[in-house]
Formats: structure tokens, sequence, C-alpha cells
């Protein structure tokens, strides 16, 4: 094999593999994030040189992760003159090799939810275990997290560094919680994946409406949990962020410009997603009782098999978002159920069920609850108040497209006045 074939192979092999190998290394380097980070780019190094000798092995993750191990031991033993620790941590990886030689199928499979639930700690910061999270679980560099987040990149690498030094200095164990933490466990590793998603789906600001990357990785971490723990609140997130990804092709111009629900078209949308997404969610409803996740994939799932705004069904969507409120008495969950009364009752009575949203702190400051209001005022042609709520939006907006959607609006309700 010549050495361009060996590169892309590697490289096809760094791809698939090196997340499993690297979530491995972590266990058998007793937690130690940067070792096995160093440990495994050096196994690849070798395998440039090694393989183009002796051929590509029939496993070669269990070479990498075999090679990795002897790579953090030579690490340890040229450090151990500044820090007698790593002696001692040299010693015991040594042993535990010959104890544990192999790796088997099922312990890989568990590494990865280790690596998971240990990145989405709850005793992390949120902005902590995002940013691990793509880094290592991902895959993703450094510089594309930040490009991600619009953050400079020796910003996100410090984060990065501060919650690997908690999970160190916490002693937060390498392990998937026991079927009682289960649950508790769950609730702190799924926010990370749907708000990953939600910055790729609808960026919190920048110049952009998406960032396709950013969700395409959520929906593939959303597919691995599903895989290695299928539950109804992970296939209801799975299901909730397909059927969002799913209508993506209609909602931006060209230009990137933001195209409402009501003048997308449907054409544009991916339908083998969205069969996909409402299977899922056939399947999540019939796990158990629907938590958060399963009911918004629900509401999706309706938008989705409508042909129209017109032939959507509103009153199935605010039965739906009436069960969500109760098990979820938050704000912006309201604050949509108030937008589909409007659908369902007209203007008015969706502005009757927004009356007292200003008073929620959480909402003070929120663009949407302004925008909403200002459309409902706008198609009862109460132009003042619709221009008021506008201009109050825009002073909110932290996204391009939104603010010239928002002031395109504003404009023409201030021409036609």
């Amino acid at each position: 094999m010549n050495t361009t074939s060996l590169k892309q192979r590697i490289e096809a092999i760094y791809r698939d593999e090196s997340r499993r190998g690297l979530a491995t290394l972590i266990r058998l380097l007793h937690g130690n994030f940067d070792l096995a980070e160093e440990s495994l780019q050096d196994a690849f190094m070798a395998a440039l040189s090694q393989w183009q000798q002796d051929g590509i092995p029939d496993n070669p993750r269990a070479w990498l992760v075999s090679t990795g191990r002897f790579k953090a031991i030579d690490r340890l033993r040229k450090r151990t003159r500044q820090d007698n620790h790593l002696e001692e941590l040299a010693l015991t990886l040594e042993s535990e090799m010959q104890s544990q030689p192999l790796v088997e199928d099922k312990t890989i499979e568990d590494d990865r939810l280790r690596l998971i639930f240990t990145c989405c700690h709850p005793s992390l910061s949120m902005e902590g275990r995002v940013a691990l999270t793509l880094r290592e679980v991902c895959g993703l560099t450094t510089e594309a997290v930040a490009a991600a987040f619009l953050l400079p990149v020796p910003t996100l690498a410090q984060r990065i560094v501060r919650t690997k030094s908690k999970i160190r200095d916490a002693g937060i164990p390498y392990e998937v919680p026991s079927p009682e933490l289960m649950p508790e466990r769950l609730e702190a590793v799924l926010p990370v994946i749907y708000l990953v998603f939600n910055e790729g789906y609808s960026a919190s600001s920048g110049a952009q409406l998406t960032q396709r990357d950013l969700s395409a990785e959520a929906i593939r971490l959303g597919r691995l949990l599903q895989a290695l723990l299928p539950n109804g609140e992970v296939t209801g997130l799975l299901a909730l962020m397909l059927l969002h990804d799913a209508r993506r092709g209609g909602r931006t111009t060209a230009s990137g410009d933001l195209i409402p629900l009501e003048e997308q078209d449907r054409t544009l949308w991916n339908r083998a997603q969205i069969r996909e997404g409402c299977d899922l969610v056939i399947q999540a409803l019939r796990a158990g009782p629907p938590g958060v996740y399963t009911l918004q994939a629900a509401i999706a799932a309706v938008h989705a098999e409508a042909s129209s705004t017109e032939e959507t069904d509103w009153a199935e969507i605010t039965g739906l978002y009436d069960v969500l409120l109760r098990i979820n008495p938050s704000p912006i969950v309201a604050l949509n159920r108030a937008a589909a009364i409007a659908m369902r009752d007209g203007p008015e009575a969706g502005l009757q069920a927004m009356d007292n949203l200003t008073e929620h702190k959480e909402l003070r400051r929120y663009h949407l609850l302004y925008a909403a209001r200002a459309d409902l005022l706008r198609r009862l042609d109460q132009t003042q108040e619709a221009i008021q709520c506008y201009q109050q939006a825009l002073e909110l907006v932290q996204q391009e497209p939104e603010r010239r959607f928002l002031q395109q609006r504003l404009n023409t309700l201030q021409k036609n006045s």
C-alpha cells in the first residue's frame, strides 16, 4: 500500500474509531483526558509507520488502544522526575496492561456512555458541558467549537481546561450512572445535546440563522445515545431534532434571509427525515408517559405532516402545549401555546393569552415575545401598537437574519401607516 492510500485509510479509521478509542483510553488511564488525547495521537502517528510495513491490523481500534496505553506509559516515564505520583501511575498502568490485555466491544460501547455522562455531569457548568462534549465526544477541534459559538479560541480553550480540571479535582467518576440515578443524570445530558442542536438550528446571535455542522453533530450524538441507551425521552429528543432539521431547506432564502413558517415552500422539507421523526415520536409515546422532549416532538410532527399552515391541526397543537405546560410550566412554553391559540381562535385570543407573560422576568428581554405580539397586532390592524412592539423586538434581537426580517416588517407598517 502506498503512503497516500495508507494516510487516507488512517484518516478514515480516525473518523470512525478515534472517539471510541479515546473513550476507552480515558477509562484505562484513570480518567486522565489530556494523557488519553496525547497517547491516542501518538498511536495514530505510530500507525503511519508501522502499518506501512506490517499492513493494517484486523482490529485497528484494539491496536490503537493497546499502542496508546504503551505510549501513555512512555509519556509518564519521561515526566516522573518532576512528579513522583506519575511514577506510581505508570507502574499501575503497566500492571493493568498485563491483567487487562483485551478490550471487548461491549466495554467499548459502555466507554462511550461513560464519556458522555462524564462530559455532561450536572456539577459542571452548562457552558463547560457543551464545550467538552463537542470537543471530546464529537471530536470537533477547539477552533471549530470556538467559531460555532463566536468565541475567541483562547477563551474556549480555557473553558475546556477549566472543565477538565473540575472533573479531576472534584473526583467525578468516569462511569455510567446506576439505574436509580439514570433519570436524574439524563436530565443533565439531554439539555446539552438540545442546546448544541438549537445553536445550529437557530443561532442565538451572529450573521447566520443556522450552522448545519452543529445541528448535524447534535443529531449524531442523539443517534449514538439512542442506540446505546434506548429510552423514551432520548428517542423523543432525537425525533424532535430530526423533525426540526427536516424543515431547514425551507427556512431561509438563498441569501440567508428568514422565511416565516406560513410562507415556507414545504416541498423543500426533507420528507425522509420527517417520516423517521414521526416514527420515533410514536416509539417514544409508547415507551411510557411522555416527557418534555417527546411532547415537543409530537408538536413538531403535527407541523411537519400538515400540507400548509391553514391545514395544520392547531387544536391538537394547543392541546399538546396544554399537557407540556402542566409538566414544564415555562413562560416560553406559555408563549408558544399563546401563538397556537392565536392560530386556532384568532389573533385577539392569542393576545389575551400573552397579556400576562411580560410579567415573567425570563421574557422581559426575550425578543420573540415582542415579535409575536407585533405580528398579532399587525393582523388586527392595530398599527401603532404593532410598530412599538417591533421596535422593542429590534432592540433585543441578536441574530442578523431575524433583525432584517423584523426591520422589513416594521418598515412596511411605517410606510403604510
